[in-house]
């Protein structure tokens, strides 16, 4: 593993068009744009490329196209998921989707952070945060999880929410930013 991937998977700053990832960058747009077409008609087909775009997807997980991500190997996707039309994660850093979750239509997991001060962002830094979505969550239509999220197992977040913070184990949370409004049976 080359040094900017190092730092990059360590949560470090690291500048985004650097080389050592165009082809990895190249691979998964391959992958996407096999995955994305409109004359791959069989599911069997569909799960065979994001057996090689992902570095883990569990048994009977579903993604709709469109789906969009960086680089694919940096998602750990869990057994009866389901990802609805529009999906877009960003995996610069782990996204890992535990099992039996539901992600709504145009839902954006996004790990990269860029950077606050204007020189630092114009020369291109940025890092990246995991996220992590707990077993049996549902993830509305629209929903943002903001990079190093972590939401807890059966959590339902409301359409069009943005997850800024952590959200706990069994709650609903809505809105922008997600506020947990109750407790969930």
């Amino acid at each position: 593993m080359g040094e900017m991937k190092k730092r990059m998977q360590a949560g470090d700053w690291f500048i985004a068009d650097d080389p050592e990832l165009g082809e990895e960058v190249r691979r998964c747009a391959r992958l996407l744009a096999a995955f994305n077409a409109l004359d791959v008609p069989a599911p069997a087909e569909r799960r065979a490329i994001l057996e090689q775009l992902f570095g883990a997807i569990g048994e009977d997980a579903i993604v709709r196209p469109p789906f969009r991500c960086d680089l694919g190997y940096n998602i750990s996707f869990g057994a009866r998921s389901f990802v609805n039309f529009g999906g877009i994660f960003l995996d610069t850093a782990p996204i890992t989707v535990g099992d039996d979750v539901q992600i709504g239509p145009n839902v954006q997991l996004l790990a990269p952070h860029h950077e606050l001060d204007s020189e630092r962002r114009r020369a291109g830094w940025e890092k990246a945060l995991p996220i992590t979505i707990g077993d049996n969550v549902w993830l509305g239509g629209g929903v943002i999880v903001c990079p190093g999220v972590t939401i807890g197992a059966n959590t339902v977040v409301g359409a069009g929410s943005v997850v800024t913070k952590d959200l706990p184990a069994g709650v609903l949370a809505v809105g922008n930013p997600a506020r947990v409004i109750r407790a969930l049976d």
